[in-house]
């Protein structure tokens, strides 16, 4: 068993982790952006947006996996030795929550399409996402063993496999949606060498496919699916909607401004949830158990972030006039004007994230889904009074407004149920 006592100092703990992850953040982040910039300036336009829009369909069939099944399997499996029986009970239920979330997430496009995009697209798509979450289960299960090594290994090779497909297909002038599904299947192919990885380092050693499927795994899987479906109902799913009705409203030209500022949002957020899901979280749930040293962990690394994304989206900010064309294109550094709010609402948003991640940490699946479901009727109000008013800069004053009262209602949650209050069990 892990020692989960509290270490001496938590905040160096954390910066020693979070320098460890840096190569998997920078090679994620930087495919990121080189594909951005790709599209920026050889798609047409529109281009950006529909990179967007697909992007965010692959989040919306991904979601319950990597949100849900691969939290929990972190969590549970992080305390057990790899290849014992136990260690094969959840990872069989995670493997089996994982083909039904994909069986569900087909036949939804099956019924409403993708994309307005044919059959055979549709197809692939789906071999893509099947790939790309068997990849995600092996690289939790690499993590939750603390082969970070290989953790590392696979982000890299994910980044330059999806840019090196992106920027193939675009020089070979295929059409757009073709550029979209090799950026796919060519990130879905680093399941091979998750495979590897995995069976080198012993975690499917005896496991076997057939074997009984556990209630109790399920059940205790079940509880960070449950988290993982408000995700995508009030998270990904508000994402796509918004993100259509802005294209049929202002059209794709100027729905590209507004993609141009969210697109930066997205690659600093991937930053920062990597940093998270890799370092802070891991560690908050080995403390689950220990309520007091959860806190105390928890407050040592907000007063450290609080400052340092401030000055940090504060610096993005400052250089905007030359950090906007270079990473997308000149024609698109009339985003400028919708920065602010941006930045200042994702300061607030990563400021409350580290109280949700207590939530999954400890199973607390009520709260967590509560959470959830108030901030996207709240973002939903914001949206229906601003964007009449402001346009597309009412987009990201309602982001702005919005974290900022979920910031609130995380910091008094967490003040007044969360002293002391013990973890619950499986």
């Amino acid at each position: 068993m892990p020692d989960t006592s509290q270490p001496k100092s938590p905040i160096r703990q954390f910066v020693r982790g979070s320098l460890g992850t840096g190569v998997a953040v920078v090679a994620r982040a930087a495919g990121s952006l080189l594909v951005n910039k790709l599209f920026a300036l050889y798609a047409p336009a529109g281009g950006l947006t529909l990179l967007a829009q697909f992007q965010n369909l692959m989040a919306l069939l991904t979601t319950l996996p990597n949100d849900g099944v691969h939290v929990g399997v972190v969590k549970y499996l992080a305390p057990l030795r790899p290849g014992s029986p136990r260690y094969h009970t959840w990872l069989g239920a995670a493997a089996v929550l994982n083909a039904l979330a994909l069986l569900l997430g087909a036949a939804v496009l099956a019924t409403k399409g993708l994309l307005h995009w044919g059959w055979g697209s549709l197809a692939v798509f789906v071999m893509g996402i099947a790939l790309l979450t068997g990849q995600g289960l092996l690289s939790a299960a690499l993590l939750a063993a603390g082969r970070l090594r290989a953790y590392i290994g696979l982000s890299v090779t994910l980044a330059a496999l999806g840019t090196g497909a992106v920027a193939a297909a675009l020089w070979w002038g295929y059409p757009l949606p073709t550029v979209l599904l090799a950026y796919l299947v060519a990130q879905g192919l680093t399941l091979v060498p998750a495979w590897g990885l995995a069976a080198r380092a012993g975690l499917l050693r005896g496991w076997q496919l057939r074997a009984p499927v556990s209630r109790v795994a399920l059940r205790g899987l079940g509880r960070f699916l449950l988290m993982a479906v408000s995700t995508l109902l009030f998270g990904k799913a508000v994402d796509y909607a918004l993100r259509g009705y802005l294209l049929g409203t202002f059209g794709p030209g100027p729905t590209d401004l507004w993609q141009v500022v969210a697109k930066l949002s997205d690659n600093y957020t991937m930053v920062f949830g990597a940093v998270m899901s890799s370092v802070f979280y891991p560690r908050l749930a080995a403390l689950a158990s220990q309520p007091r040293a959860a806190r105390r962990y928890l407050l040592s690394v907000l007063a450290l972030l609080a400052p340092l994304l401030a000055g940090g989206l504060g610096l993005i900010f400052v250089c905007r006039d030359w950090l906007l064309p270079l990473l997308f294109a000149p024609r698109l550094l009339a985003a400028r004007a919708l920065l602010a709010p941006q930045l200042l609402g994702d300061w607030a948003k990563f400021l409350s994230w580290l109280f949700i991640f207590q939530l999954m940490a400890r199973a607390r699946t009520g709260p967590y889904i509560a959470v959830q479901a108030a901030s996207a009727a709240v973002f939903a109000g914001l949206l229906a009074v601003l964007l009449p008013r402001y346009g597309l800069e009412g987009a990201v004053l309602a982001h702005a407004a919005r974290y900022a009262l979920v910031l609130v209602a995380c910091v008094g949650f967490f003040g007044v149920f969360g002293r002391n209050k013990p973890a619950d069990r499986v």
